[in-house]
């Protein structure tokens, strides 16, 4: 128990380092890029919100970051491939279909590499920590204590699909019936089988899903733009 806490607080850690290495590298090439995104000091200082979740892990019934009946295998590498796969069909619909032309620039949504790298890392962390880790870890609890854990699933499977909703009703985009429909789609979708790789893997799963869809999304077509097409 205590060992399995350590090596979540170290993690986090590890983690909340890149996030401040990004934001001084932001800082240092401020005013080269346009719309360079740059997280503030209070971006981080939010993430100790997840601090006190940490230590409950495994009382949530949720493996804990470096669970060794979970393989590297699901933690990583089967997540990563589900979140890649979003990403080359956001880069399908989103760039090819709907904006084959050259950009001129780079827009919001991408950033200059390796740069990106450090935002979007850090980008994903703080999501899954606000989606994820506490709304998921709170609602598994009550379930455990609520009559003793006997709707334990139910409250699992709810909680699942009420944090699924979040990010593509935030990010629903204006456009085509058919455009709304496959952003709340995917976006519901992705969340949700992160949800269920939380609960199977831990939240280093959950975590790699969105990697992977960052990968793609956020920082390889973000590369192409920059290398091939602002070139």
């Amino acid at each position: 128990m205590l060992r399995a806490v350590k090596q979540n607080l170290i993690t986090y850690a590890i983690f909340l380092i890149v996030a401040l290495v990004g934001l001084y590298f932001g800082k240092a090439i401020a005013g080269r890029h346009d719309f360079l995104r740059v997280w503030a000091f209070s971006n981080i200082l939010i993430l100790l919100a997840g601090l006190p979740f940490l230590f409950v892990q495994s009382r949530a019934g949720l493996p804990d970051f470096w669970d060794e009946r979970v393989s590297q295998k699901n933690r990583f590498l089967f997540p990563a491939l589900i979140g890649m796969v979003f990403g080359i069909l956001d880069i399908l619909v989103f760039k090819v279909i709907l904006h084959p032309a050259p950009y001129q620039e780079l827009p919001p949504f991408l950033q200059p590499f390796p740069y990106s790298c450090f935002l979007y890392f850090s980008g994903a962390f703080e999501v899954e920590v606000f989606y994820r880790l506490i709304p998921l870890t709170l609602i598994l609890i009550f379930a455990k204590w609520f009559k003793k854990g006997k709707y334990f699933t139910a409250f699992f499977w709810a909680g699942a699909a009420l944090t699924a909703l979040r990010e593509p009703l935030e990010q629903l985009p204006s456009g085509s019936a058919g455009l709304i429909f496959y952003s709340l789609f995917t976006g519901f979708l992705m969340n949700f089988l992160q949800a269920v790789w939380y609960r199977k893997s831990g939240f280093l799963a959950s975590l790699s899903v969105r990697l992977g869809h960052y990968l793609f999304w956020h920082i390889l077509l973000g590369v192409y733009v920059e290398w091939f097409e602002l070139a």
